[in-house]
């Protein structure tokens, strides 16, 4: 069962099928295996970005097993969805999307659990596809334990063996078939109805179409992968693991290559993309989420954790500090343990300590947060200075309300600030005060209780 097919892309002589319908079964998870995560996105993702990138017409994706789950994480997407009800095999899971597939276009057949094939490889696929051949991926390995194996006679493909119908000569070949593969839509259309399931797996092999396009004259070429890695499927959460190494080491070596120093290349984790101009450096255990932007001279301290953030030149991140959706401008300091919370803004010369938490502020030129202080839906002006434990009370309980700090206001430490209110600039508030009004510019503010003493006072005792 299919939907209507939605062009998404300018090369319509090229439509994707992207089979999903595996349960994976050796994840051991209720999770449909093409949803489970590396580099904190779903691996069917992945794939989509290449096929944006090669911008193919139509892209066709065959769920089985999880399909609701799946259709829902992507329901955003300009898919065909077609469900693959038995799964019989992958010839047969390619067969259930042709008929959405129109003649005249060129079919690349893709895996949802195989994620980083790059778009260049995909590409060269497809241009010897549009010149009439079935052109396949092929990779080398030293333990093909598993893989079907490229048959060759004289040279030229002749037939792709799987594992477990292949001769003991066969399983010597270590060149192997990475199901991935493009080819005019008439042939399949011609060669897919003709497959068998008598084999050891009773199933529909894809790969069988190699010997009908032999058959037929069809010139069978192969493209070489340039490592194992980037044709490598997920079947388990080891592979996963290592796959997910791999990949970071990739984005590793690209930073590195850019310019960026990092303490350890091991240490680090993109689950997004990051821009750096020169000289920055990132210690261990750094997290990228997102898009983030670190310009020159930017040091981030290790165990830090950077999301959906712009971070201008000459910046210090300290050690233990999440910067969430926050814009900080040149030269400002934060951390170390700082939490800066989305809609924040530092201006430049800024500086937020540790034990400080931020949330939809702009925080102004020189201004200083420096120690265990809570600062949400506020503005603060230039050369701001608030003292240790200081708090914006923001919420009444149902609505959100403004603080507002005036140009070089201080504000002592233990104060709590009570919104709405607007503070002067000038103003010093003296510490352990509770604001809860207006303040006029220049002025000195002091809010505390009367003290009592009560003489021979006796603390309670346990009877």
């Amino acid at each position: 069962m299919s939907n209507t097919v939605t062009k998404i892309g300018d090369n319509m002589n090229l439509e994707v099928i992207i089979l999903a319908a595996g349960q994976g079964k050796r994840m051991k998870s209720r999770l449909p295996k093409v949803l489970h995560q590396l580099a904190g996105r779903p691996l069917l993702e992945h794939l989509l970005d290449r096929v944006q990138e090669i911008s193919a017409s139509n892209v066709h994706i065959v769920i089985g097993h999880g399909g609701d789950q799946i259709r829902k994480t992507f329901s955003e997407k300009a898919v065909n969805w077609v469900t693959q009800d038995q799964q019989l095999g992958t010839g047969h899971a390619v067969a259930q999307a042709m008929p959405d597939v129109a003649d005249e276009t060129i079919v690349l057949v893709l895996y949802a659990d195989v994620p980083l094939t790059s778009a260049a490889i995909l590409t060269q696929l497809v241009t010897t596809a549009q010149q009439g051949a079935l052109a396949l991926l092929t990779v080398e390995m030293e333990n093909p334990q598993g893989y079907g194996r490229i048959i060759r006679d004289s040279g030229q493909v002749c037939a792709i063996v799987e594992e477990k119908d292949a001769t003991a000569e066969e399983r010597l070949v270590t060149e192997v078939n990475t199901g991935i593969l493009a080819a005019p839509a008439q042939h399949l259309k011609r060669w897919l109805p003709a497959l068998s399931a008598e084999n050891a797996q009773g199933e529909y092999y894809l790969t069988d179409i190699i010997a009908m396009a032999v058959g037929d004259g069809v010139e069978v070429v192969t493209r070489s992968s340039p490592t194992t890695q980037e044709v490598q499927g997920v079947n388990s959460r080891q592979q996963l693991a290592e796959l997910e190494r791999w990949y970071q080491r990739q984005q590793a070596v690209a930073l590195m290559e850019s310019g960026v120093t990092l303490a350890d290349p091991s240490r680090l984790d993109v689950r997004g993309s990051v821009k750096c101009g020169q000289d920055v450096f990132i210690d261990i255990n750094v997290i990228i989420e997102g898009e983030v932007q670190l310009g020159d001279g930017v040091q981030i301290g290790p165990n830090v954790l950077l999301r959906n953030s712009k971070i201008a030149d000459g910046v210090y991140i300290g050690a233990n500090s999440i910067i969430d959706e926050t814009v900080i401008a040149e030269n400002c300091q934060v951390g170390p343990f700082a939490r800066l919370r989305p809609g924040t803004e530092l201006a430049k010369d800024a500086k937020i300590g540790n034990f400080v938490e931020t949330k939809k502020s702009l925080i102004g030129e020189g201004s200083k947060v420096n120690h265990l202080s809570y600062v949400g839906d506020s503005i603060l002006g230039r050369d701001v200075n608030v003292g240790a434990g200081t708090i914006t009370c923001n919420y009444d309980g149902a609505n959100k309300h403004l603080t507002e700090l005036g140009d070089g206001v201080f504000v002592g430490s233990n104060t709590a600030l009570v919104a709405p209110i607007k503070v002067g600039k000038g103003v010093t508030i003296g510490a352990g005060s509770t604001v809860s009004r207006d303040i006029e510019a220049d002025s000195l503010i002091v809010v505390r209780g009367k003290p009592r003493t009560l003489a021979g006072w006796q603390r309670p005792r346990k009877k």
